[in-house]
Formats: C-alpha cells, sequence, structure tokens
C-alpha cells in the first residue's frame, strides 16, 4: 500500500474513492460484529469500519499504535453522522491493514478532557506523547504561521535575513550567561548568545541597512511561566531611521500577522503613552488597559495632614498615591494579608487601607483625616460603599510599582467574584515611550542605563548628561499587550565620542573594562557608522498570548522545567571525565 490521502482531507465529495491512510490510533470501539477505529494524523480524524473477524490483530491494539489502511470512502447513515467532527459525514470501509508498530499501554491519556489531571512533570517527560494532543499540535502551527508572516512581510519590505553567532563573547554586566569552555583556547570562555545586540549593530556598520532575524537567545536566570533559559526573538536593526520608522514598520508587521494568523484586523495606528503616564495610572511601564482600576495621586490632599506618616511623606518629596478596588470591601482577612504581602514584596513596609461599608468608613488610618480631606479623598477616588481604598506613601516610582501590584491583584479577585470580565480574544497594544536613559542605583552610587547602554539620548537633552542626568530621557520603546512586555527597541548611539562619554562618566565603567568588553564597537564607530535603530520582539510570548495560554512553554517543543531541566532527555547531565580533560577543567 501507498499513502495517498490525509485522514483530514477526506470530505464527501470522495465518496467511494478507495483511500491509502496511515497514522495514529486516536480511539477504537468494539461494537462486537463491527470494530470503529479513530484514526488520527496531523490534519484530522476518520473513522474506520472495519470487520474484525478478517482483521483479528486490530481488535487489541492499544491507542497510539500505527496502522495503516486502505479502503473505501462510505457516506455515514443520516442517525450516525457527527456534526462535531470535519469528516463526521463519512467512514471509511477498510479492506487491507497493516499494524506498522503496535504501542504499549500510554503513561496518561491523551484525551483533552484530561490534560489538566495530568501533571506537567509527567507531560515533560514524555513529550513526544504530549505533542500528539491536537491543541498543542494547533499552538506550534500558530507559531509556525506567525514566524511565516513576519519572514514574508519583512522581506517583502527590503530585510536580509542575516544569521548571528551564538557563541559570544562573556559581558557579564546585566542577566547571568551560560559559559562555554573553548577546547582549543584554555582556560578561555565563550557566552551563549543573550541578544544579538551588539553584533546587529555591527551589520549596520557593515552597511546590511536591514537586518533581520529569528534569533536564539540565552540567559541563565530563575525561571518561570514567561521564561526559559533558551527563548525566540523577532530581532531586526534598520539604519537612516528615527523611531517613527519604527513603529510604522512594526505596526505593519503586527497588522499582517493578525491577518494572516488570526484572520483579524488590527486597528492602527496603536496608542502610545509615555513611561510617566503609565506608572502614574497603573503604576507599570507594561500596562493591561484592558480594564480601568487607575492609580490616583493625592498628594495635595495631605500635604498638610494631621496624619504625620503622610505628611512627613510628602515633606521629604515622596508621593500619595491611591487606588479604589472598587466592590471589594467583601475582602477576607486571608486576602487583605496577601494584599499587604503583595505589598511588602514591592518595598512598602505595610498596605494602609480604607473600607467603605453602610456605617462609615473602616480603617487605622481614617480617624487621623479632618472632615475637608474626607471629602476631597472621596471626590477623588469616587468611593462609595462597598469599595476598599489602598494607599501608598514612598518616593514617586515605588509608590507607582507598589499600587502596580496591588492593581493586578484587585483585578484578579474582582474577577474571581465575576465583578470584572475580560475579554480574552481582546488585544490591547500600545507603545510605551520616553523612557529616562538612566536610573540612580542607591546602592552602588551612580546611574546604571534603564535598559542598555547603546541607547541613545533624545538629541535636545544630550546637554543634560552633566548637570542633570536624571532628566535625560532615553530613544527607547517597549511594545506592550495585555499587561505583557512583547519587546523593546531603541535608537542606538551611532557616534564614538557620545558612547565613551556614556560608558566611562556616566555608567563608570572603568576605561579597561570598556576596552575589553566594547572595544572593537568603538572603533567600528570611527569608520562611517550610520544612525540605526531597531527592536525585538518575543516570539515565544507572541505565540502564546495569540493562542491564548499564559506559559510560554505551551508554544515550545521542548522546554524547560523551572529548574531548567529537559525531563525527556534527562538534561542537563554531567560531564564525563574525558570530556573535562579535553577542555582543560579540573575540580578539587
Amino acid at each position: 500500500m501507498r499513502h495517498t490521502h490525509s485522514c483530514g482531507e477526506l470530505t464527501v465529495q470522495h465518496t467511494t474513492l478507495t483511500v491509502d491512510l496511515i497514522g495514529w490510533v486516536h480511539a477504537k470501539r468494539d461494537h462486537g460484529g463491527l470494530l470503529f477505529i479513530d484514526l488520527r494524523d496531523r490534519t484530522g480524524l476518520i473513522q474506520l469500519v472495519i470487520a474484525p473477524q478478517k482483521f483479528p490483530d486490530l481488535v487489541n491494539l492499544h491507542p497510539e499504535s500505527v496502522i495503516e489502511v486502505m479502503g473505501t470512502v462510505m457516506l455515514r447513515s443520516t442517525e450516525t453522522v457527527n456534526n462535531h467532527l470535519q469528516t463526521g459525514q463519512i467512514e471509511v470501509s477498510v479492506e487491507q491493514a497493516i499494524i506498522h508498530n503496535a504501542s504499549d499501554v500510554l503513561p496518561f491519556s491523551l484525551d483533552e478532557s484530561r490534560a489538566e489531571n495530568v501533571s506537567e512533570e509527567t507531560r515533560l517527560t514524555y513529550r513526544y506523547l504530549d505533542l500528539r494532543r491536537p491543541s498543542n499540535y494547533q499552538r506550534l502551527l500558530r507559531r509556525h504561521k506567525i514566524a511565516a508572516a513576519v519572514r514574508n512581510y519583512l522581506n517583502d519590505n527590503g530585510f536580509l535575513e542575516v544569521e548571528l553567532p551564538i557563541l559570544f563573547k562573556t559581558t557579564p554586566e546585566g542577566a547571568r550567561e551560560f559559559l562555554v569552555p573553548s577546547r582549543v583556547n584554555p582556560q578561555q570562555f565563550y557566552a551563549l548568545a543573550q541578544s544579538p545586540q551588539q553584533y546587529k549593530q555591527m551589520l549596520m556598520v557593515a552597511g546590511l541597512e536591514r537586518y533581520y532575524s529569528i534569533a536564539r537567545c540565552f540567559r541563565d536566570e530563575d525561571l518561570r511561566a514567561d521564561r526559559q533559559p533558551e527563548f525566540t526573538q523577532i530581532d531586526l536593526e534598520m539604519s537612516f531611521i528615527e523611531a517613527e520608522d519604527i513603529y510604522n514598520l512594526i505596526e505593519g508587521m503586527l497588522r499582517h500577522v493578525w491577518k494572516n494568523v488570526l484572520q483579524k484586523d488590527l486597528a492602527l495606528p496603536l496608542k502610545r503613552m509615555r513611561f510617566r503616564e503609565a506608572m502614574d495610572r497603573f503604576g507599570s511601564d507594561k500596562p493591561d488597559t484592558r480594564f480601568v482600576l487607575e492609580i490616583q495621586d493625592v498628594t495635595d490632599i495631605f500635604a498638610h495632614s494631621a496624619f504625620k506618616v503622610f505628611a512627613d511623606v510628602v515633606a521629604t518629596g515622596g508621593v500619595i498615591k491611591a487606588i479604589n478596588g472598587k466592590g471589594l470591601t467583601d475582602l477576607t482577612q486571608g486576602e487583605l494579608k496577601a494584599l499587604e504581602d503583595s505589598a511588602k514584596a514591592m518595598g512598602a513596609k505595610g498596605l494602609a487601607f480604607i473600607r467603605v461599608e453602610e456605617s462609615g468608613w473602616k480603617s487605622p488610618i481614617s480617624k487621623f483625616f479632618n472632615e475637608e480631606e474626607k471629602v476631597a479623598l472621596a471626590k477623588a477616588l469616587s468611593m462609595e460603599v462597598g469599595d476598599v481604598v489602598f494607599f501608598a506613601a514612598e518616593k514617586w516610582e515605588r509608590a507607582c510599582t507598589i499600587l502596580g501590584r496591588i492593581r493586578m491583584d484587585c483585578a484578579n479577585l474582582l474577577q474571581r467574584r465575576g465583578r470584572l470580565s475580560i475579554d480574552g480574544d481582546r488585544f490591547d497594544l500600545l507603545w510605551i515611550v520616553d523612557f529616562p536613559l538612566l536610573t540612580y542605583d542607591d546602592e552602588i552610587g551612580h546611574y546604571v542605563a534603564t535598559h542598555h547602554p547603546f541607547t541613545a539620548p533624545v538629541p535636545e537633552d544630550i546637554g543634560l548628561l552633566d548637570s542633570d542626568p536624571h532628566t535625560v530621557r532615553g530613544q527607547h520603546y517597549d511594545l506592550v499587550m495585555n499587561g505583557v512586555e512583547l519587546g523593546g527597541g531603541s535608537i542606538r548611539i551611532h557616534n564614538c565620542d557620545l558612547q565613551r562619554k556614556i560608558f566611562h562618566e556616566i555608567l563608570k565603567i572603568p576605561r579597561e573594562v570598556v576596552e575589553d568588553r566594547f572595544g572593537y564597537m568603538l572603533r567600528a564607530f570611527r569608520f562611517g557608522a550610520p544612525p540605526h535603530g531597531g527592536i525585538a520582539l518575543g516570539l515565544d510570548r507572541l505565540a502564546a498570548m495569540l493562542s491564548a495560554t499564559t506559559s510560554i512553554r505551551d508554544v515550545i517543543a521542548f522546554p524547560k522545567t523551572q529548574r531548567g531541566q529537559d525531563l525527556m532527555c534527562q538534561s542537563p547531565s554531567p560531564a564525563s571525565q574525558k570530556q573535562l580533560r579535553e577542555l582543560h577543567i579540573t575540580f578539587k
């Protein structure tokens, strides 16, 4: 026999046709006189009708055995039509059969309805089985379609796909790197590239003008649902452009992805929001704007308050921020304790609150407020019976981030109570712009790059680098969707003197370290480096969100666990003594 058709492609148009099919036994039903098998391949299912006395070997097969059949496509009787199945109007009457591989009993059911009952550890150990579930196949298919749409769009817009090295130079600042010992250069190491950042800038110096790659990146960091030690970026760089060119290009690319993958139109242009506004309103530089619950600044109300805690914060340059958890006055003590723990995790000493009940305000702090302050607060926060208001009294950024965390926790609590509905099919995309170029690190006593040291300052702010560095804006931009950072980029520094100034004078990186890590880049900038900029979008995150899953592990064929392990292959694993000797590595 020769395989000539796919299971899911057969229709009533194929009735009376003799077909050859090969696939997996998805399900089996023995009705005594007849045996029914649902045969599955990646295109779908088809029902086989088998005379058990003619094919006795098929009767005792376990699910997931691989068989090949030849038979005739027949219409099902009216009462047996399955309207939930693409091929539910037809079946194949089997005339010949071959068992290619009889499966053992499965370690777990591949039935989609039972998937949640199987631990992730078990599913990852048998990942080759888990991937047979149609939902997992559809996720990988969607990821493929996203990557294909991106490639097609960028190819049509004059970009050149270039594969960049994975073995790079170690640059210890930033996230931890994976080190790779060099056998031919004893006691020296490569690092697996955290991103193609420096290489793609060199491509711009090289005159390629428009580069992209679907780039593999590596970071040895603590893992959670949206992190993996190896991940994939849609990476691109362009010469002779400004930020507006990046916005227009990426918006066009996303519209192309939405149309080709989701068959939906993406409304353009995307919204833009300044970093300061995002922090003030939502307490995050990647805000989820699908629901309201906005933070309010009530500093002016308490500037001269008798409540010393608030007044002292204002007097020392801090702010008083508040958020109204509309309808959450029925918080349990456990939920309130969890909210307080969230605030403390973000740096708060505690979490002040006011419950608005029928009998009045219930709060440890409201007794310190005068009537004028109460009226002003109620008006500013639209306080009603059933509400609970939370406060943060801190320096501006910390106050914002504390209530940003409380905002998301309140949204989750409201969703559980059925009082807040967030449309899972809604995609709120926006650009966050006007980030500060630098952030002061109290611990080390000088400024650090808010994003990375290659980000160019806004031209009109360059003069402030010496006199007022904390006010300098960077030409950085982040793309955010539903509270998740899809990607970020910037216009880069292309001037050698400005880059040296940032390294030496602002970031305080010793000259010998700069020369060792970035000397080649500074030299390159002296040979006609063009103005350039780019962006990197997380392919894993984009695929996960467009597949309505919260974990990027679901859209990666063979992901690692939160301990960075591949349970299927049992890696990482020890190296042999022979391997270690060849790498000149010894352990005492």
